[in-house]
């Protein structure tokens, strides 16, 4: 069968199975068995599917998206969030919009130990929103300020997108983990411009009092344990100390030992309830890779990754512009598809053009990884803005107001670092040694 007719096929049932409700996962396992049925021959056999969908989750490097999954979760709920928003009140807390620079500054730190903006959108919008509201900040746009700040989250290692994608491409997770160090501070810049523009139109005042000396050495040493933990593991991946599968270990114990001994805000229920939240985003995360890999399968054996590298083959011999196409391709899928499904359907079909144009895959990954991301907070799945209406009391229409100028910059900063690699690629070298 010819295999522009197979791509159709393959996204039709893909599209019909999300249409009738499936799940992404299971829409994924319908579209593919369908696939391999048009396909005929040994390609429809079930235990060939069988075993593509048990090798999509048979890697030792996969085993680090549960670790970290686990560490955030006892972090969290170990009493981190607090401490790293009464950290952040310190040094910012006192400057006109000081609790917006709070805010950013939190969703920074606190993604350095989550590494999924949904989590991190939970964690501190439930206690940041009603704070910024008593201080006389508007609701909807606190609402939208998290939602926007929390995107550094899957940028920031250890990043939950940035695994599968390591994964699913075969491309160092360590790197990715440096390479996304930059891009997430350029991400905190931009939020501190807009917020600064947005504060001084508003007129917002300074309404943090100012702590005692007392006050701000406790909060300061309270907040060193929890900030301990990502310089911990960065300094560990980039002196070779540890893989990436054995940081999330070290992260997991390091993790325990702070909420138990040192905070001892982690008890035995809250200890259980973790493992369990831990174990079902993880659950969801490695169904989806196995699915995919059943999907990126079939898609090998149709040479839909050739036919495409052929067909988009001009653009191979002019990288920038085959990124600028691809961006704005995923940045269309994201406000309709999540952002792991999108990156493990889309790696195994972009990969080839990627390779044959010559641009460094981890290069491609961060800004790949960035441009997902954007469809966390534009509509209508916008699964950040949805988590961030819940914790604010917002209804959703009042919430992408204030979300717009921030996903113009967070938008803007991709075209710049798909036209500038070197704002990646550099510091990235720096950081590998």
């Amino acid at each position: 069968m010819d295999p522009i007719v197979l791509l159709i096929l393959f996204l039709t049932f893909l599209i019909v199975g999300i249409a009738i409700g499936l799940p992404i996962g299971m829409a994924l396992i319908f579209c593919g068995v369908c696939t391999a049925l048009c396909l005929g021959g040994s390609n429809a056999n079930s235990q060939i599917i069988a075993q593509k969908l048990m090798a999509g989750t048979d890697s030792v490097t996969m085993m680090a998206l549960p670790f970290f999954v686990l560490a955030g979760e006892l972090m969290n709920r170990g009493g981190l969030t607090k401490r790293i928003i009464g950290f952040c009140n310190i040094f910012v807390g006192r400057v006109k919009g000081g609790l917006g620079y709070v805010t950013i500054f939190a969703c920074l730190m606190f993604a350095s130990l989550v590494g999924s903006a949904v989590a991190s959108t939970a964690a501190l919008g439930a206690m940041l929103i009603p704070m910024m509201v008593k201080s006389g900040y508007d609701r909807a746009k606190s609402a939208g300020l998290v939602a926007s700040a929390n995107l550094v989250a899957p940028i920031m290692p250890p990043s939950v997108p940035m695994i599968v994608y390591g994964i699913s491409a075969g491309v160092s997770i360590k790197a990715l983990f440096l390479g996304g160090i930059v891009p997430a501070i350029y991400l905190t810049a931009i939020m501190c411009i807009v917020w600064f523009l947005v504060s001084r139109k508003d007129g917002i005042k300074v309404t943090t009092p100012m702590p005692s000396m007392r006050e701000i050495l406790r909060i300061f040493a309270s907040g060193l344990w929890a900030l301990l933990l990502p310089i911990i593991i960065l300094v560990g991946l980039r002196g070779g100390v540890f893989t990436a599968t054995e940081a999330g270990v070290v992260a997991v114990v390091y993790a325990l030992i702070i909420g138990i001994f040192v905070y001892r805000e982690l008890k035995l229920k809250m200890l259980f309830r973790a493992f369990i939240a831990a174990a079902k985003m993880s659950a969801v995360v490695m169904f989806l890779a196995a699915t995919a890999n059943v999907a990126a399968y079939l898609m090998t054996v149709s040479r839909i990754p050739q036919v495409l590298t052929q067909s988009l083959g001009g653009l191979t011999a002019h990288p920038t512009l085959l990124m600028l196409v691809l961006m704005i391709v995923i940045i269309l899928m994201g406000t309709c598809i999540d952002v792991v499904p999108t990156i493990l359907i889309m790696t195994p079909i972009m990969l080839p053009l990627v390779k044959a144009a010559g641009i460094d895959l981890v290069y491609f990954g961060i800004v790949f990884t960035l441009a997902n991301v954007l469809g966390l907070t534009s509509p209508p799945v916008g699964p950040v803005l949805n988590v961030a209406c819940a914790t604010g009391n917002v209804k959703m229409e009042h919430i992408i107001k204030p979300v717009i100028p921030y996903y113009i910059f967070q938008t803007a900063l991709v075209f710049v670092l798909i036209f500038f690699p070197q704002l990646i690629t550099v510091p990235l070298q720096w950081l590998n040694g």
